[in-house]
């Protein structure tokens, strides 16, 4: 055990205690979450298939050690299992329960999902030849689920190709709503100043979604900071399912990368769409045009293409590597920030039953997930300061007006699933390559 970490052992009195407890509680109680601490696993041989199933909540890799967020169940499991960790919660002050002390509104300059409704209706309301604001869902605790349609002709609701941008699958990446939401703003605010964004939304619909996941938002911000899944009762006294592990693209394909265990926190669901979040963002992509997708969470500052379900090539695999990094070079002048690029899979981690790659699987579009800034947690992780956001929104504005400008060229036409009317579609449009904002 290295210096200054805190000793395991007096806590297995602790976890002893806990279990027997528990069998004497007749019903599951409300998880404590100021007793969450963040727990670091060496890795050595084996180990991250012993630790797939004991409900922690994997953060990082760093200094050649796993960090995870593990509660007093996941703790007595590690002890249980005879797995070495050490406690390192008191590296990371933020992680503790409770609301951070912010100025402004509810959540400070992060906007709750009353704040995000009510800038969605604004921006209709004060654009509406350029916006429309529609209700694609609604989710369990019957929170609306907005879309704003940002382009012309929404008023004869003319059909065009349209770019998807979502935000905020997973309820801690405050920074996921922001990057969508401003984006949103930016368009309509400029529209009658700059002739780019003029060219591009008479050409093309930008689909705003900022937020996937109000309940867990809300849960975030007034409960546990470190919340991820929405907020489905599971029966067995634990909560949410992981909204980016219950699509249904090779869904449940493996238990690496999802968990068939309610308690995880990549619990995929009993089914795929089981949720009415994620069914809703079904619905919204199968009734449109969409070209191109993004997917934003936090962090690790990286673009990810299908496929996650595995580490395997797609038919489309050069060019979505060519996307990535010329997004990622558009996006370096603004701050000075390199965003890597590459595959899912080998990139980051296993998943499966995600939005990229049933986006990319049902219609063959690119489709990207955008990893916001930090890049790990000892640069604030899930904690952007406020002064993050306009400079991480700036420096991703030059990826969206890419993957628009995309939308309306020759690239984004090659036949996809389900749509072998394409080259007709083409010819009647009369769209030709352009290079980005052009």
């Amino acid at each position: 055990m290295r210096t200054g970490r805190r000793p395991v052992l007096p806590i297995l009195r602790t976890a002893v205690l806990l279990i027997l407890c528990l069998q004497l509680i007749p019903s599951p109680a409300p998880p404590d979450h100021r007793a969450m601490e963040i727990v670091a696993v060496e890795p050595a041989a084996g180990m991250r298939a012993r630790l797939a199933g004991l409900g922690l909540d994997p953060l990082m890799e760093h200094e050649g050690r796993i960090f995870a967020v593990a509660g007093p169940a996941a703790i007595a499991a590690l002890i249980g299992e005879n797995i070495p960790f050490s406690l390192e919660t008191h590296r990371f002050p933020e992680a503790r329960g409770g609301r951070i002390a912010v100025a402004g509104g509810l959540n400070g300059a992060f906007h709750s999902y009353a704040e995000t409704e009510a800038r969605l209706k604004d921006l209709a309301a004060a654009h509406p030849n350029l916006a429309r604001l529609h209700v694609i869902g609604e989710s369990l605790e019957k929170r609306r689920i907005s879309a704003l349609r940002i382009g012309t002709g929404i008023q004869d609701n003319r059909a065009k190709p349209a770019v998807l941008f979502l935000g905020c699958h997973h309820a801690r990446e405050w920074i996921s709503v922001e990057v969508p939401l401003l984006f949103a703003a930016h368009l309509l605010e400029n529209y009658n100043s700059d002739p780019d964004i003029r060219r591009l939304l008479d050409r093309v619909d930008a689909w705003i979604v900022p937020l996937v996941n109000p309940d867990g938002l809300e849960y975030s911000i007034r409960v546990y900071r470190y919340w991820r899944k929405n907020r489905r009762a599971n029966g067995d006294g634990s909560f949410g399912v992981d909204l980016n592990r219950n699509f249904g693209f090779q869904w449940g394909l493996d238990n690496r990368g999802s968990s068939p265990s309610p308690a995880s926190d990549v619990y995929r669901g009993t089914s795929a769409f089981s949720e009415p979040e994620t069914s809703a963002v079904r619905d919204l992509f199968l009734r449109h045009d969409f070209r191109a997708v993004v997917s934003y969470h936090s962090y690790s500052r990286i673009i990810l293409y299908p496929w996650g379900f595995a580490d395997l090539p797609t038919e489309r695999d050069l060019e979505m590597e060519r996307m990535a990094a010329d997004m990622s070079a558009l996006m370096a002048p603004v701050n000075g920030r390199v965003y890597d690029y590459g595959r899912a899979s080998a990139s980051l981690y296993l998943t499966n039953g995600d939005t990229t790659d049933w986006t990319f699987g049902t219609r063959g579009v690119p489709s990207f997930t955008f990893e916001l800034p930090p890049v790990d947690i000892l640069g604030g992780g899930f904690f952007n300061a406020e002064a993050d956001i306009i400079p991480i929104v700036n420096e991703n504005i030059p990826a969206m007006f890419y993957l628009l400008s995309y939308a309306a060229t020759d690239e984004a036409f090659p036949p996809r699933r389900g749509d072998e009317d394409r080259d007709e579609n083409r010819k009647k449009k009369g769209l030709t390559k352009r290079d980005p904002r052009s």
